[in-house]
């Protein structure tokens, strides 16, 4: 497994959201032993939230290692999608450019439905052409199928 910086900072960022867990479940823990019933609210209300932390901490990771588990099999295979979209002299792609490979992707994803490499690049197409939630569900699909294969 290759480290690189994203994983450093996803790792310093997931340390530091346990750090703030145990702080919430001790600040929990003391307000609810206080005498005073509003105290107590708060306590339950502030024990809620390192479990609602820990769930998106959890499906955000198993989110990024299915994908880049897939983006390695599509590597092996050579099905990736080529990034040579032209850019802005500030790096982001060109939106017009990316537009028009979105439908050759959308078409493909028709044609399979049932194929998770069709929707892993169809997700591509999306996050190039800008729309972050619908390449997220669409990643999110290729994982489901992705995971009922195996």
């Amino acid at each position: 497994m290759k480290i690189t910086k994203t994983k450093i900072w996803v790792g310093l960022i997931a340390l530091l959201l346990v750090f703030y867990m145990v702080v919430m479940l001790q600040r929990a823990v003391l307000l609810m032993g206080d005498p005073d019933w509003i105290a107590k609210l708060m306590g339950a209300a502030y024990l809620v939230i390192p479990f609602v932390a820990a769930w998106a901490l959890v499906s955000e990771v198993l989110f990024g290692a299915r994908t880049e588990a897939m983006a390695k099999i599509l590597e092996a295979e050579g099905g990736l999608p080529e990034d040579n979209l032209p850019r802005t002299p500030g790096g982001r792609i060109v939106r017009s450019a990316a537009d028009a490979e979105f439908e050759k992707y959308k078409e493909e994803a028709e044609a399979a439905p049932d194929d998770w490499r069709s929707w892993f690049r169809l997700s591509c197409a999306y996050d190039a052409a800008g729309d972050r939630k619908r390449a997220r569900k669409s990643m999110r699909d290729a994982i489901a199928l992705f995971r009922s294969k195996r």
